[in-house]
């Protein structure tokens, strides 16, 4: 019963038809799935990722008309995204214009920027290769982002976390490295090294708590296996942790929980994939329903304003 990595980072927009422009035009992902959000049919729910959808490489978003997220803890506060080289994050530099310099964090370079609705973002150099260039990308090949990794969380408590990282989700703390005057902790996802398999935790107990909204982060997601997917559900069972139990997306399996600071995490499976009701060439084109959605197809299209 594993745990390998970071599955997807989910999060919420206003304004879809910007977010879909930023994020494929200005990032260079591809829209691998346009669904709906399956707990609140009246919103969209747009995939981002590399060229095959890989899992570990999505990043999100729910289409809510929400406010701005007020920025605080008990929240992701930076998503982390992958490149190859400090040559690309000086590419990436000027491409994006950001105010930010290239800098180094836990002794990795990053570059620090926001989204046109305030969603922290990193950019940090990453030897792992490539799962899938999308050859369609604006983005140079050799630029593209390559996935996710690693988050930021930022807690008031530090114990309550920790335990549940290491303790129910078997994630060791691999060490720590200061920001802003406080420590913050690393875990790893998994056996094999690398930020694409990192969580890191930031505690301050000063600052108050986050409410949720545009240019925030609603949830994130750990990879597993359908192989291990019963297990990890009996495990939480048995341990005690209030969850969602067994979560059918049609692309993949999930649970649901919440760590004692309340941040949301999931656990979701590799498999089956966003190729199971659609071609790697064409995904993302048209909308996208589960089969037990598809026979309200015709009142959820009509709900639904276009996102882009």
């Amino acid at each position: 019963m594993k745990l390998h990595g970071l599955h997807h980072v989910t999060a919420i927009t206003a304004h879809a038809r910007d977010n879909h422009d930023f994020y494929t035009r200005n990032l260079g992902l591809r829209l691998v799935k346009k669904t709906v959000n399956q707990d609140d049919l009246s919103a969209y729910h747009l995939f981002y990722a590399d060229g095959a959808g890989t899992p570990g490489t999505d990043l999100t978003f729910f289409d809510w008309p929400a406010a701005p997220e007020r920025r605080g803890t008990r929240s992701v506060t930076r998503t982390g995204l992958r490149v190859g080289s400090t040559t690309s994050l000086e590419w990436w530099h000027d491409r994006l214009g950001s105010g930010d310099s290239v800098t180094e964090r836990n002794g990795k370079p990053v570059l620090d920027f926001e989204d046109p609705e305030g969603q922290r973002l990193s950019l940090v150099v990453d030897d792992e290769p490539a799962a899938a260039v999308w050859e369609q990308s604006p983005v140079p090949a050799g630029h593209q982002i390559r996935g996710l990794g690693p988050l930021l969380l930022n807690v008031p408590t530090f114990e309550p976390t920790d335990r549940v990282f290491r303790q129910l989700l078997h994630l060791p703390n691999i060490g720590t490295y200061p920001m802003d005057g406080r420590d913050v902790h690393v875990y790893q996802i998994g056996s094999k090294p690398g930020v694409a398999r990192e969580l890191h935790l930031r505690v301050d107990p000063d600052m108050p708590a986050a409410r949720q909204g545009a240019g925030g982060v609603h949830h994130l997601a750990l990879r597993t296996t359908q192989a291990d997917y019963q297990a990890w559900a009996q495990h939480l069972a048995e341990s005690g942790t209030p969850n969602s139990g067994p979560v059918d997306r049609h692309w993949f399996r999930s649970l649901y929980f919440r760590e004692p600071n309340g941040i949301l995490i999931e656990i979701a499976t590799d498999e089956p994939g966003f190729t199971i009701d659609e071609p790697l060439e064409r995904l993302g084109e048209t909308l996208s329903l589960p089969p037990f959605l598809e026979p309200m197809r015709r009142e959820i299209e009509a709900g639904l304003k276009p996102p882009a």
